[in-house]
């Protein structure tokens, strides 16, 4: 199993729309997680797109490329790029070049997004939320495969006739991964194409996403695509202290924050002490405690399904860099290897 996290690159506002620091400081502290998370062994490092205020995020490539330059072995991915609002020759072009300053350790993951800022921004409409997807897909898997480009177009963009992308990527087949939020027709396509799929478990419990990683596996398998392409992630919230009350006294009221201001724009109710409890209890979804018992839930999730990959995203809402270090040494130092160990990993 790989292990690895991921940032949104969270920047809390109060009440005036003002952040804790500037925008310059809390991307810096990006690259030095990310840093530290390299130093201290895990496998990979993800950044996400946004375009709002409250997400300092909006262009992965760049932050991408500064961490590729000051890291040596950690896989560096998108989580995610919001493909459906981009252009995917634009999209191969950067990480292509992320991978040439990592020496190959890019990733792409692409994904619709869950918030849906970005499709006014470029002149989109959300009506066509799911042609989009489908459409951009099928181009950035086609430029992956062929430096010359023919392709036949669709409704949103014209036809590419012979032209060559570059630059290639040092991978021989840049890896792209195709995020979904646990619809079935989401990953039943995503198996179909026969590529690695992360599933977002940040709410419920996670035995209820046990039908959509089998049924990944079984369209894969029926598409004729091996185990080595039918991959699957786990993404979910995270928090590591010393010791579980530690964890849950720091984590609770920024985690809390950050749901009751999502759940103000989606009509969410305010999330309380007994359902935050829940959630980071044995068979909740909240990676949240001490090393054991974050170690321990990682284990149980494992029998369920089998993944190839964990991601947490532990910078999460307006905790503190000093306190997200802490977590990611934690992280690196007392969990992976215990992990490693038991999952026979290398």
């Amino acid at each position: 199993m790989e292990l690895g996290l991921y940032t949104f690159g969270d920047f809390a506002l109060d009440s005036m729309g003002r952040g804790a620091g500037s925008p310059a400081e809390r991307t810096r502290s990006i690259v030095e997680e990310a840093v530290l998370a390299d130093q201290v062994g895990l496998d990979v490092f993800g950044v996400g797109e946004h375009h709002r205020a409250d997400y300092i995020i909006s262009s992965p490539a760049v932050v991408l490329a500064a961490i590729a330059a000051r890291t040596k072995r950690i896989r560096l991915t998108s989580a995610v790029t919001v493909l459906s609002s981009d252009d995917p020759v634009r999209v191969y072009q950067d990480f292509a070049t992320i991978d040439h300053l990592s020496d190959g350790r890019a990733e792409i993951m692409a994904g619709r997004g869950s918030f849906i800022e970005s499709f006014p921004l470029f002149g989109y409409d959300l009506d066509d939320y799911d042609e989009l997807f489908v459409e951009k897909l099928d181009l950035l898997l086609r430029v992956r495969k062929s430096e010359t480009v023919t392709w036949t177009g669709g409704r949103f963009r014209p036809p590419i006739r012979g032209l060559g992308v570059y630059p290639r990527s040092v991978q021989e087949e840049l890896p792209v991964w195709v995020a979904v939020g646990g619809s079935p027709e989401s990953v039943a396509r995503v198996a179909q194409l026969g590529l690695p799929m992360a599933l977002a478990i940040i709410g419920g419990n996670p035995d209820r996403f046990v039908p959509f990683a089998d049924l990944y596996r079984e369209v894969a398998r029926k598409a004729g695509h091996g185990k080595k392409a039918a991959k699957l992630s786990i993404n979910s919230h995270a928090y590591i202290a010393e010791n579980s009350q530690q964890a849950a006294e720091e984590l609770y009221p920024v985690f809390t924050a950050m749901f009751e201001k999502v759940g103000k724009e989606r009509g969410w109710p305010p999330i309380t002490r007994d359902q935050f409890d829940a959630a980071r209890g044995p068979r909740g979804h909240l990676f949240a405690g001490s090393p054991q018992e974050v170690i321990d839930k990682t284990m149980w999730e494992y029998e369920l399904f089998k993944h190839n990959r964990l991601l947490m995203q532990i910078a999460l809402g307006s905790l503190s860099h000093a306190k997200v270090m802490k977590s990611i040494e934690l992280f690196g130092t007392e969990v992976a290897p215990v992990i490693r160990k038991e999952t026979g990993s290398p």
